[in-house]
């Protein structure tokens, strides 16, 4: 969409608000007044933050083209599966492993899906996004008819984050992606209230460095959507000459690994997956007009739940594995029975191997 076709829309959306003067965003009188619910000293409190907030047509533009929705997996896999994000990668991990692990130790998740998550979201920090979130949030939420009621809700959830999570925070000031996602895993608003995590216990929740309250709050978010610790993710399947073409059937594992089977996709040989271990096929284009086959599991959904495109989610998957295969394992440290923190350091240590 170019920016003269972004005014149009606004404009549009302005019209069919039929907003005043006085009202600095279509439908923003509304939305205060809802919220604000009768208080008028809150009614003012929210329209001052509003009147700040600036409309943004490049963020309607950017909106009309994720790269999830243009691009297919040979074309998308390059912009993440890099020499420069597993290297980086590794290094995020060795510097930070003890956090990593124990988060990992803590939520049943894999500390190198927790690396890779924050790799693919920002590059392990480097890109966490250039937008005021006030911004993003106000131009989506009344400028953007078509997600109109989800971003009005990200937003109030924005507003509501201080009092709702105790913690101070600079609304006005805080940046983050051009849809209103924070800090290095690109939490949206209504996520930090519900699954950010205070892990070091110091009344703040810091999720804009690497550190206990990142690292916890992402596993804490995959596990409240249904992380199965030890549970596979992807597997490859090697179609034979009769494989049955299947239509499209989602991403839910609604199917015994057995079915894909019958209907003629072979697992490697050496794999150890239960017959009946409940998955779905995909397949993703890896060359043009040329497609592999992956069976999928209960983790593959849940990551497909941080971001609902299952190449965000194979791109996840591949990083993760990658970044692993960086990452020596810790020898475990010799010590008595009666010691159970040299023990926990053992257990910790075993995490990577033992629940991927």
């Amino acid at each position: 969409m170019s920016m003269p076709q972004c005014f149009a829309f606004a404009l549009g959306a302005l019209l069919a608000a039929g907003v005043t003067a006085a009202e600095k965003h279509p439908g923003m009188d509304a939305f205060v007044e809802r919220l604000a619910a009768g208080d008028e000293s809150r009614r003012a409190e929210l329209a001052d933050l509003l009147q700040a907030a600036e409309f943004q047509p490049a963020i309607i533009a950017a909106m009309t083209r994720p790269a999830e929705g243009t691009k297919a997996w040979f074309e998308y896999r390059p912009i993440f599966i890099t020499e420069a994000r597993i290297s980086q990668g590794a290094e995020f991990y060795a510097l930070n492993r003890e956090l990593l692990e124990r988060s990992a130790l803590t939520y049943g998740v894999p500390a190198e899906y927790l690396v890779s998550i924050i790799g693919v979201e920002t590059f392990y920090g480097r890109i966490t996004g250039k937008w005021k979130v006030l911004d993003a949030l106000a131009t989506l939420a009344f400028y953007y008819p078509p997600r109109a009621p989800f971003f009005q809700g990200e937003l109030e959830g924005f507003i509501n984050m201080p009092q709702a999570r105790g913690i101070t925070f600079d609304r006005g000031a805080a940046l983050g992606s051009y849809a209103g996602a924070m800090g290095l895993g690109q939490f949206m608003p209504t996520s930090f209230i519900r699954w950010a995590v205070d892990a070091d216990s110091d009344s703040k929740i810091d999720l804009w460095s690497p550190g206990d309250d990142l690292f916890a709050s992402v596993a804490n978010y995959l596990k409240e959507h249904g992380w199965v610790s030890g549970g596979p993710v992807v597997a490859p399947m090697v179609p034979g000459p009769t494989a049955k073409r299947l239509r499209d059937s989602g991403l839910d594992p609604i199917y015994p690994l057995s079915q894909l089977v019958a209907w003629g996709y072979q697992p490697d040989k050496q794999s150890a997956l239960a017959p009946d271990e409940a998955s779905n096929l995909l397949s993703l284009e890896v060359a043009r007009g040329e497609f592999a086959h992956f069976a999928i599991f209960a983790n593959f959904r849940v990551i497909t739940r941080y971001n609902r495109s299952p190449m965000y989610a194979m791109a996840v998957h591949e990083l993760a594995q990658a970044i692993a295969a960086r990452v020596p394992p810790v020898a475990p440290v010799e010590c008595a029975p009666e010691l159970a923190p040299c023990a926990a350091v053992n257990e910790a240590s075993a995490v990577k191997s033992d629940i991927r």
